[in-house]
Parts: structure tokens; C-alpha cells; sequence
């Protein structure tokens, strides 16, 4: 054998022929393992859901922001969240008051909440960065979007 087929041995060849105008042409393949392609799949969805897991985990802790409102005002807000596998709950304070974050819901990277103040509902909806994550919340058919970040002081 000579060059590319060098290497080749005759176990790892499939041999066809194939008769065109009463001549013999014999193809020569070489076989693909299939256990690599078997471990690959497999192995590739379990990253997958490895680096999906460390996503939605790293959401929990305290996260910081500045809310600028509709009308103009700026309210500092720290996020307290707590994920539960897909689910996402904590508490949203302001200098109002603290309350509760209810239907708490996280898909990949993207999350959504809602909080209630005075009886009105604010949905929020984010998407998780590496070191932050955006916020865009519903303010009665108003929207505004912030920057939070993980607090890291102790």
C-alpha cells in the first residue's frame, strides 16, 4: 500500500465492486468507528445540561440595581433570589419595603417573576449574563429595563 492507505489495514477496509461496462471496479472504504459517534451524542447533551444547570444556579444570592421608573425617578432595588430547579422565588426590596417575588419561572438563561406593590402586579422577564443580568419590567404597559449585579460585599 502506498500513501494515505498506509496506515490502513484490511480489517478496517469494506471492499465493493461494482461491474460497469463489463469491467470489475472494486471501491475501497475505511469504517468509521461507531463507538465514537455512540459516546459523542451522549456526551455532548450531558455538557449541555451541565453548563444549563450552572446558569440557572448562579442566579442564586443578593443582585443589585438601579430601577429608573417611567416617570423619571430612580429607586435603588436588591434581589434576593432563590432557584429550586426551574423555579425561582425571594424577595425584591426597595426603600418602600421589602416584598415577595411570586410565579418565578426560569428557562436556559431567561427567568421571569412578578412582584406585587400596593396591589398592582410587575412582571419582570431577564436573561442571565456572566456576571450580570437584565431585567425588563412591566410597569402598568410602561416598560423600563435595568442592569443588576451579584452583590459580593459580605
Amino acid at each position: 500500500m502506498s500513501g494515505a492507505c498506509s496506515s490502513l489495514t484490511v480489517e478496517n477496509l469494506i471492499h465493493r465492486h461494482i461491474l460497469f461496462c463489463n469491467k470489475k471496479l472494486t471501491f475501497r472504504f475505511e469504517k468509521k468507528p461507531f463507538m465514537k459517534r455512540k459516546l459523542l451524542i451522549p456526551g455532548a447533551l450531558i455538557a449541555f445540561a451541565l453548563f444549563v444547570m450552572a446558569v440557572t444556579a448562579d442566579l442564586t444570592g443578593k443582585w443589585k440595581g438601579v430601577i429608573r421608573t417611567p416617570d423619571g425617578q430612580e429607586l435603588p432595588v436588591t434581589y434576593n433570589f432563590k432557584v429550586d430547579g426551574d423555579k425561582l422565588s425571594g424577595t425584591a426590596e426597595s426603600p418602600a419595603g421589602a416584598v415577595s417575588i411570586d410565579n418565578g419561572k426560569i428557562t436556559g438563561d431567561t427567568f421571569s417573576f412578578k412582584v406585587t406593590v400596593d396591589g398592582n402586579d410587575y412582571p419582570h422577564k431577564g436573561k442571565m449574563y456572566t456576571d450580570s443580568a437584565g431585567l425588563d419590567i412591566d410597569f402598568g404597559g410602561q416598560s423600563t429595563h435595568l442592569t443588576i449585579k451579584r452583590d459580593t460585599s459580605k
